[in-house]
């Protein structure tokens, strides 16, 4: 069977099927940036989301701030080449939606059309639940995400927990309500207690995907450099499935030491001419 017939029979997850698990069987979302990540994390996951963290794990910026539009198609367009199943989410980078409603569906629209991804995610901000209800209303599936948001790290100075003062918990379950309100299939929780993750996943009607939001929400979602040990240090919400960032290093001084003693390569890697 052909690339192109597999393809054909594998119907991909889309917003109403993510929607319907609701307080069902947990969610699964892991980001994707490559084809060849996205191919090998299909099969396990329910979401890749092509996130605006791509910023600073790929490209080795301080934040999310300086992602562009240009980067996000480029890296959503090889996720989209290396998987079948999974829905792909894109982020919407920051300074492309919040100018108003009409900015965030030119750029929406073309970011749909330039990758073929079946959604995009906003943050939600004050102002975006009117944008969220015009891009939905346009046939645009959109992903919120409330509690902690890295696009904002300029206005609030570090990345910082949400929900620790009364008022600021009564802020994120508004955010919450209005995204869903709005139109959202689901949303992302982002660094907020468990007790707050608990009491939004409760009110809300989509389903709200946690990271560093607590087991309390109907899926979770982890940037899988992370999850896979590929930096020195990573937050105190994610779990390390795998020790890479070793394993890499102990490779390529491997490579360098048979390279140097001239062990690499060998006859078996080597090609000799035909007698």
């Amino acid at each position: 069977m052909s690339a192109q017939t597999r393809e054909s029979q594998t119907r991909r997850l889309a917003a109403p099927d993510i929607a319907a698990r609701k307080g069902g069987q947990p969610i699964v979302c892991l980001t994707a940036y490559t084809a060849p990540m996205a191919e090998i994390l299909d099969e396990a996951c329910d979401v890749l989301l092509v996130g605006d963290s791509v910023g600073m794990v790929l490209h080795g910026l301080p934040n999310t701030v300086g992602v562009t539009m240009e980067m996000m198609i480029l890296h959503a367009q090889a996720v989209m080449r290396g998987s079948r199943k999974a829905m792909v989410v894109v982020d919407m980078p920051f300074g492309s939606y919040e100018g108003s409603p009409e900015q965030a569906y030119a750029n929406a629209a073309r970011m749909m059309k330039e990758t073929g991804a079946q959604g995009v995610k906003v943050e939600s901000g004050p102002t975006v639940p009117e944008t969220i209800a015009f891009l939905t209303r346009r046939g645009i599936p959109v992903m919120g995400h409330i509690g902690l948001r890295p696009q904002a790290v300029l206005a609030d100075g570090a990345f910082k927990a949400k929900g620790r003062t009364p008022e600021e918990r009564e802020r994120v379950i508004a955010e919450a309500l209005q995204t869903a309100q709005a139109g959202a299939f689901s949303m992302v929780v982002e660094g907020v207690a468990e007790s707050l993750a608990r009491e939004v996943t409760a009110a809300a009607p989509i389903p709200t995907i946690g990271i560093g939001a607590s087991a309390a929400c109907d899926g979770q979602v982890l940037v899988v450099d992370d999850m896979l040990g590929l930096f020195d240090w990573t937050p105190r919400f994610v779990r390390r499935y795998a020790d890479l960032r070793s394993d890499i290093a102990r490779a390529a001084l491997a490579y360098a030491d048979d390279v140097r003693a001239r062990r690499f390569p060998a006859a078996a890697e080597t090609y000799f001419a035909k007698d």
